[in-house]
């Protein structure tokens, strides 16, 4: 967090709302990845971003300044998808519907693009079948780096359960992984056969 950052949160929690609303801008971008990791509907993830804001807004005076704002920030919009996942059943994600997400391939191997859009989509498929706590602790641990204690702080719960739920959660992934790559392999294969064979 730059000396910039560290100034509008002192006026935000002193009641200054342009320096809070600095702060949304400057931090509009992971809320809302995380929002649609967990989510899997842009719609719904900028409901989600901005209700995770309004909240972060009314409990600025509790917050912390010995913790990392940006955690604790990602900790209100995890929660918070976390009990709209808890109100219905997930769908799955449509990768076609929302692409910025990703890092731009310029390899000019368009098969190479193809394959990796198709792992991309597989993988937020398989994201979509976890249960939201086991969700939420994977999006914060590989998409975002937190540390099992920052990830025990964000959810309110023990080191040893968000190590146990990695735990699970990598290996159920991992099991239905390979299944998902034959799935790719054999679309690469009918894509390249002949319409002669």
């Amino acid at each position: 967090m730059s000396n910039t950052e560290i100034e509008w949160l002192q006026q935000a929690r002193q009641g200054n709302d342009e320096a809070f609303a600095l702060l949304v801008e400057t931090y509009q971008t992971p809320v809302f990845n995380l929002c649609y990791r967990m989510l899997g509907d842009p719609q719904e993830a900028e409901d989600a971003a901005q209700e995770s804001f309004w909240r972060a807004y009314q409990a600025i005076q509790r917050y912390d300044p010995q913790r990392s704002f940006i955690t604790w920030l990602l900790s209100i919009a995890a929660h918070y998808c976390i009990d709209q996942q808890r109100r219905r059943k997930l769908p799955s994600f449509s990768i076609d519907e929302f692409t910025d997400d990703f890092i731009p391939d310029n390899s000019p191997d368009p098969e190479f693009a193809v394959s990796q859009n198709e792992e991309q989509r597989l993988l937020h498929q398989l994201l979509a079948d976890l249960g939201p706590q086991d969700r939420a602790a994977i999006v914060l641990r590989y998409w975002y780096d937190f540390s099992e204690d920052e990830i025990s702080k964000a959810l309110s719960m023990s080191v040893s359960a968000v190590k146990s739920r990695l735990h699970r959660a990598r290996h159920n992934l991992a099991q239905r992984w390979p299944t998902s790559q034959q799935v790719i392999t054999s679309k690469e294969r009918k894509r390249h056969e002949s319409p002669a064979f």
